[in-house]
């Protein structure tokens, strides 16, 4: 019957198996010197390893292993080679005389830009009576001295944001009216308003009177105004686009033909060098101001037909000055990207209802879709990924009109529901603002 056996019986009969005479203390003093070596690392200089890892160094060795043979010195540069040994990989070295952080400082304590909130209820709500419910007209604006401009029917009021004090401009007369546009000038002092019977009036807000009329340049309504520093352009129905010098006593500049219905969006790039178009004929037009002519026969620069449906939302990128976005109506649904320096679509993106304006974030890379038919919301994406970041509800139909407030962070939207509700989807990054409660602020805007 086998039985273990204990460490000294295993040992002595080691030793004396062996035919050792030495006694058993001796055997230990043997195993615990220095010349005696771990079973499970052995000698390097006694193995073939060595060839591999111990290259002869010409003047520094300090030990003499004994000669090696002219033949067995290449056998082991042949082997090393062969091994891909001429190169030591994880090899001891000295200890670096300054120490690898392996969390470095500088991204520990670099500040991580704090998440923002994004309000899902309206800051304020205005009553908007008698808001005309037609997506080919532009009766929102937000100026620069924070006043937003809104046509209401006939009349043009105008709501002070500083002081939430509002005030009537102008009430057009019925065979004139109603108002189909409104756009306030870069001064935030001058505001052109664009009329049912084809005229187009310059007013000055401070002392509310007109300055200017333009009665001979359409045929039809003018549902359309952009301003380009002193040129204020305006698109109809006659699917004409009129540049006009307001300084000249002969303003009209240049007649841009290229619609063939009516002209329903218009925005300049912020360089002031090119304007895009949107028309009821589903085209958007690129013109440039260096290269159009009211004489060539083509003006614009790009002619882009991708879209199925009448297009108005236009807004030209604030970070990449050559991209424009624009937005289809029911039936087409989609924002496209374009790049207005070749004219080719970059990206397109279904939303799954009609898609009436567009407006940038100009302190993130953000943009806001407003919609129509069925979905009557504005939507919030990221840039480029259109991951949506947030859905904001509150109006009853087609949210027709957005604008965007001069620090870039409250958003005034406008629809047929007769409902003017103001958004703090913009804020600034890091502010948080309290959550206002929904309608608390509700007042009448007549």
């Amino acid at each position: 019957m086998w039985m273990p056996r204990s460490r000294g019986s295993s040992l002595r009969s080691v030793i004396l198996a062996a035919g050792s005479t030495d006694s058993l203390e001796q055997y230990f003093q043997k195993i615990n010197s220095r010349e005696n070596l771990d079973r499970f690392v052995p000698n390097r200089s006694a193995t073939d390893f060595d060839m591999l890892t111990q290259r002869k160094r010409k003047g520094k060795g300090k030990e003499n292993h004994g000669a090696i043979s002219p033949a067995r010195e290449a056998y082991r540069d042949k082997l090393a080679e062969a091994c891909n040994m001429n190169r030591r990989i994880l090899a001891f070295k000295n200890k670096s005389s300054t120490p690898v952080d392996p969390f470095p400082q500088d991204l520990l304590s670099s500040p991580t830009k704090p998440l923002r909130r994004i309000p899902q209820r309206p800051e304020r709500m205005l009553d908007a009576v008698e808001m005309v419910d037609d997506f080919n007209l532009n009766l929102l604006d937000w100026g620069s001295t924070n006043v937003l401009a809104i046509a209401l029917a006939n009349t043009v009021w105008l709501w002070d944001a500083s002081n939430c004090s509002n005030s009537e401009l102008v009430t057009i007369d019925d065979e004139d009216g109603p108002v189909t546009s409104v756009n306030w000038a870069p001064d935030g002092r001058q505001i052109a308003i664009g009329l049912n019977n084809s005229h187009v009036q310059l007013w000055d807000s401070f002392a509310k009177r007109q300055i200017r009329k333009f009665k001979d340049d359409h045929t039809q309504r003018v549902g359309s105004l952009a301003w380009n520093n002193h040129i204020l352009t305006s698109g109809g129905m006659d699917g004409k686009i009129i540049n006009r010098d307001v300084r000249a006593k002969s303003p009209t500049v240049k007649t841009y033909m290229g619609h063939q219905l009516e002209v329903c969006g218009l925005k300049w790039s912020d360089s002031g060098r090119r304007l895009a178009s949107g028309g009821s004929d589903n085209l958007v037009y690129i013109w440039d101001r260096s290269l159009a002519s009211s004489s060539a026969r083509r003006q614009w620069l790009h002619k882009l037909e991708d879209h199925t449906a009448p297009v108005r939302a236009l807004a030209w990128c604030p970070f990449q000055s050559s991209l424009l976005v624009s937005g289809g109506g029911l039936g087409d649904e989609c924002i496209k990207f374009w790049d207005t320096s070749t004219g080719a679509c970059e990206n397109s993106v279904d939303t799954g209802s009609e898609v009436c304006a567009l407006l940038w974030n100009t302190n993130e890379e953000e943009l806001l879709s407003s919609h129509g038919y069925d979905e009557y919301q504005l939507t919030l994406w990221k840039y480029p990924s259109m991951k949506k970041l947030a859905k904001l509800t509150g109006h009853h139909s087609s949210v027709l009109y957005m604008a965007q407030s001069p620090n870039g962070c409250t958003v005034a939207s406008a629809a047929g529901d007769e409902a003017l509700v103001l958004w703090n989807v913009f804020g600034t990054p890091g502010v948080r603002k309290p959550a206002t409660k929904p309608f608390a602020l509700a007042s009448c805007i007549r």
